[in-house]
C-alpha cells in the first residue's frame, strides 16, 4: 500500500457535481485544494488558540505541531481517513491541576507525554484483539463518568481565575458566544468559540478605551490596576522565528492526575472515525485502531519539544460534512499553512494576549460542554443509572472528581480530583461487578448500540438473561430504544 499521496482529479477539478461527493483519494484543482486547506485551519482556530493559553503553553509551538501531528496521522492511516489534529481540550483539567499543585510547564507536558504513549499503545492493542478490548475494559458508563468528571473538574478554574478578572466582560462573552453556538449555521457554527474570542478582544479594547484600566486580580492574589487587553509585547515580537521549545518532566503524582484522559482520548477516536466512516461511505472500523496509536504517536511527538496533545478534530469534520470533500490533499495543505503560523512569533503573541475576563465567558460554556459529553456517551450507550452497578460508581467518582476530594497516601504523595474519581469509577465498576448478583451485570452495549435490561431481568416476569461472553448483551435482549 502506498503512503495516501496520490490523489485523482475529481471531475474537472472545479465543483463536485450535485450529490457527489470528492473522496479521500480526490482533489480538486490545487489552488481550491489550498483554499479548502486554509479553511481547514480556520476552523480549528478556536479551540487550539483557546487550548494551549488555558494550558499555559506556547500557542505557536502548538498550532506548528498540530500540523506536524496532521502529517503523522495522515501517513499512519495511509490517506484513508481525512482528520485534522489539534490541541486537545481534555487536557485542560489536567493542566490546571498539576499547576495547582505546583508544577510547571515542563511537568504539565511530561504528564501528557505519557497519555500519549498509553494511547499509543492502546491503538496497538485494538490492532492486535479488536475493539472489543476497549470496550470490555471501559464501557460506556464508565467512560461517561470519566468524561464527565474531566470536564467539571473545571469549573473551580473559571470561577476562581478568569471569570473575577473582568466579571462584565466574561457575562457579555457568555452571552455572545452562546447565541453563536445555537443561532449560527454551518461552518459558522463550528467556529463560534473563535468568533466568541473575537468579539471579547474588542469588547476587553473598548472598555478599556471608555472606562480605563480595571482593578481585579491578574496572575496573583492580590487586586492589581491593569489592562484588560495589554498588546505591549506584539510590537516587540518577531514577524519570523521558532516557538519556545521544552524538554517535557516526569513526575509520578502529575502522571496520575493525566492518565484518565486516554479514556476520552478513545473515546473521541472512536466517534470520529465511526462519523467520518459514515460520510465517505468507506466503512473505516479496521482502521480504528491505527488511529489511535497514530493520535498517540504524534501527541508523543508534540509534546516531547513542549507543545500540547492532539486530537482528531470534530470541527474539520463539520467543514467537511458542509462541503462534501474529503479530499486528504485538503489536510496536506491545512499541515502545511498551520507549520507557516507557528513560524510567526508576533501572531503567539497576540494569542496569548487573550484577557482573563475573555476566557471567563468562553470556558463557562466550553467546560460545561466538556463535561455534558459525557453525559451524551451515556444517552448513546443507552446507560440505565437506575441500576446501581451503574450508578454507585460513577456518582462516587464525579463528586470526588469535582469537589477535588483528596486522599493522603504519604506525606509527600496524595490522589484527589481527576486521578482519584477516575481510579473509583474505573476500578469500582469492575469491583462491584464482580461481587454483584447476576441480574445486575447486564453489561453496557457496544459504542452507541442497545439498552440495558436492568428492569426486565428485575422485574419477575421471567427468568434472568445470562449475558453472552464478550459481547456485553444478554441472549434475545431486545436492543430498540
Amino acid at each position: 500500500m502506498g503512503l495516501g499521496l496520490r490523489w485523482t482529479l475529481h471531475g474537472d477539478g472545479r465543483t463536485p457535481a450535485p450529490g457527489a461527493v470528492v473522496r479521500p483519494d480526490e482533489r480538486l484543482s490545487w489552488p481550491r485544494t489550498a483554499g479548502l486547506g486554509a479553511q481547514h485551519v480556520v476552523a480549528m482556530f478556536g479551540a487550539s488558540f483557546v487550548a494551549p493559553v488555558l494550558m499555559g503553553l506556547d500557542p505557536n509551538l502548538a498550532i506548528m505541531m498540530s500540523g506536524i501531528a496532521t502529517v503523522v496521522f495522515l501517513l499512519a492511516t495511509r490517506g484513508r481517513v481525512p482528520s485534522y489534529l489539534g490541541c486537545s481540550l481534555s487536557f485542560v483539567g489536567v493542566a490546571a491541576a498539576i499547576r495547582a499543585s505546583g508544577g510547571d510547564s515542563a511537568v504539565v507536558t511530561g504528564a501528557v507525554f505519557t497519555v500519549g504513549a498509553a494511547l499509543f499503545l492502546a491503538g496497538l492493542a485494538v490492532q492486535r484483539f479488536g475493539a472489543r478490548i476497549i470496550h470490555a475494559a471501559m464501557p460506556p458508563v464508565v467512560t461517561g463518568a470519566v468524561v464527565m468528571l474531566i470536564g467539571f473538574n473545571l469549573a473551580p478554574v473559571t470561577a476562581s481565575t478568569y471569570w473575577p478578572q473582568d466579571q462584565w466582560t466574561a457575562l457579555l462573552v457568555m452571552l455572545f458566544t452562546g447565541m453563536a453556538v445555537v443561532c449560527l449555521r454551518g461552518f459558522w457554527s463550528r467556529i463560534a468559540i473563535f468568533l466568541g474570542l473575537v468579539f471579547g478582544y474588542a469588547v476587553s479594547a473598548l472598555f478599556d478605551l471608555l472606562f480605563g484600566k480595571i482593578h481585579s486580580t491578574v496572575g496573583g492574589p492580590e487586586a492589581v490596576d491593569h489592562w484588560r487587553l495589554d498588546l505591549s509585547g506584539v510590537a516587540k515580537a518577531d514577524w519570523i522565528g521558532l516557538p519556545s521549545f521544552h524538554a517535557p518532566q516526569f513526575e509520578w503524582s502529575a502522571i496520575l492526575i493525566a492518565l484518565p484522559v486516554v479514556i476520552a482520548l478513545i473515546a473521541e477516536n472512536a466517534g470520529h472515525i465511526k462519523a467520518v466512516g459514515e460520510m465517505t461511505g468507506d466503512p473505516l472500523d479496521d482502521t480504528l485502531g491505527t488511529a489511535i496509536a497514530a493520535d498517540g504517536a504524534a501527541s508523543m511527538l508534540s509534546t516531547a519539544v513542549g507543545g500540547p496533545p492532539n486530537t482528531t478534530y470534530s470541527e474539520n469534520i463539520g467543514v467537511m460534512a458542509a462541503t462534501r470533500v474529503y479530499s486528504t490533499a485538503a489536510y496536506w495543505a491545512a499541515a502545511g499553512f498551520a507549520l507557516l503560523f507557528g513560524l510567526c512569533p508576533k501572531f503567539g503573541v497576540v494569542v496569548a494576549a487573550v484577557p482573563g475576563g475573555v476566557l471567563g465567558g468562553i470556558t463557562v460554556i466550553l467546560y460545561g460542554m466538556i463535561g455534558l459529553l459525557g453525559a451524551q456517551i451515556w444517552l448513546n450507550g443507552r446507560v440505565d443509572l437506575r441500576n446501581p452497578l451503574n450508578l454507585v460508581p460513577a456518582a462516587a467518582g464525579i463528586i470526588i472528581g469535582i469537589g477535588g476530594v483528596k486522599l493522603q497516601l504519604t506525606e509527600s504523595f496524595e490522589l484527589g480530583g481527576i486521578a482519584l474519581g477516575s481510579i473509583v469509577v474505573i476500578g469500582g465498576y469492575h469491583a462491584l461487578r464482580f461481587f454483584a448478583p447476576a441480574h445486575l451485570k447486564v453489561q453496557e452495549p457496544l459504542l452507541d448500540e442497545g439498552t440495558s435490561t436492568y428492569d426486565e431481568s428485575t422485574d419477575g416476569s421471567g427468568p434472568e438473561p445470562e449475558p453472552e461472553p464478550g459481547t456485553g448483551t444478554a441472549p434475545g435482549t431486545d436492543t430498540r430504544s
